[in-house]
């Protein structure tokens, strides 16, 4: 089911991001079905179509990838189960779109060779993997692998905060995957053929906008379609709901300063609002800045020639009678 794109061995980390743009892969599942914490739909469209750098993998994931022989040392060690790491990215020969960079293969007693997962995670996440439970992200991941390659499940071992190590076994949802290769394949096309997912509240939909409609054409008015309205009325909420939360934290930041006094750092302790112990700081501190109103009045000559435009649109909302 399943066709090797490329060999994903010493291939250099550029070459392997632009493959990955040709199509979906596993860690895109979730962002494709909104569900991902990190990356929104348009954020990856973007990304796709090179209008936005890939984003950075951060810290984390490049302890995931450096732990990632460790835990599946500890899975064989735990399990008895070998696996065989793959350095290989898989394409879907039925729907070409979806790709996979799977960890490893290893064997089922009843599925036979099957998909192995590893990853590592943050203590604050440790809720997530209570029990039997796996992260939602995680398992439209490995469906996304079992879509593309065929394979009936997958193991996902995990190293939570250093020292817990867990895993489980996920089986074949065939009504999932079905639900994910629609859901990809929607998205897909809208790639293809330049039509955006529903823009959000993300950073990325902002500068997609940026980038669409740099410029407005002067004097030109139209008439905005139904619903406008409605989101106008939630703008305008929003608006009250930040400046009363504004004013509820500076009351709240106020009153700290106020216990703190001449003291740089203050201790909470047992407070069944905050939990454990929390720290709260009030540091004294100096910094050199430049005076510009002074260099524009003594150096105006000097400061022009430093000056740099900066265009943009500005947005407003207002009530006429």
């Amino acid at each position: 089911m399943a066709n090797i794109l490329v060999s994903a061995e010493n291939l250099p980390h550029e070459e392997w991001l632009a493959y990955r743009n040709l199509g979906i892969g596993g860690s895109d599942a979730s962002v494709v079905c909104g569900i991902n914490k990190w990356k929104s739909p348009i954020e990856l469209y973007m990304e796709k179509l090179g209008m936005l750098p890939p984003s950075d993998a951060g810290e984390a994931a490049y302890w995931g990838n450096r732990l990632e022989g460790l835990v599946r040392e500890e899975f064989t060690l735990r399990t008895g189960i070998e696996v065989t790491p793959i350095q290989l990215m898989y394409q879907s020969e039925e729907h070409p779109f979806m790709i996979a960079n799977i960890d490893g293969i290893c064997e089922h007693p009843v599925y036979g060779d099957v998909i192995f997962e590893a990853k590592t995670s943050s203590a604050y996440r440790s809720g997530e993997w209570e029990g039997d439970k796996i992260p939602d992200e995680y398992v439209l991941q490995v469906m996304h692998y079992m879509a593309v390659t065929g394979f009936e499940g997958a193991y996902i071992a995990v190293l939570l905060g250093g020292n817990n190590f867990k895993w489980q076994f996920v089986e074949r949802d065939e009504e999932l995957i079905s639900m994910l290769i629609q859901l990809e394949a929607e998205f897909w096309d809208g790639v293809n053929n330049n039509i955006p997912p529903e823009l959000d509240g993300s950073d990325a939909s902002a500068e997609f906008l940026s980038q669409h409609f740099p410029d407005s054409v002067p004097d030109s008015v139209v008439r905005l379609p139904d619903g406008a309205g409605y989101l106008v009325e939630q703008y305008n909420y929003a608006v009250d709901e930040i400046d009363r939360f504004a004013e509820s934290k500076l009351e709240a930041e106020n009153k700290l300063k106020q216990m703190l006094g001449d003291f740089e750092v203050g201790v909470v302790v047992g407070e069944a609002d905050v939990g454990s112990k929390v720290i709260v700081t009030w540091k004294s501190f100096a910094q050199e800045r430049l005076d510009t109103k002074a260099i524009r009045a003594e150096h105006p000559t000097l400061c022009s020639k430093y000056l740099k435009e900066v265009s943009g649109r500005r947005f407003s909302i207002k009530l006429e009678q």
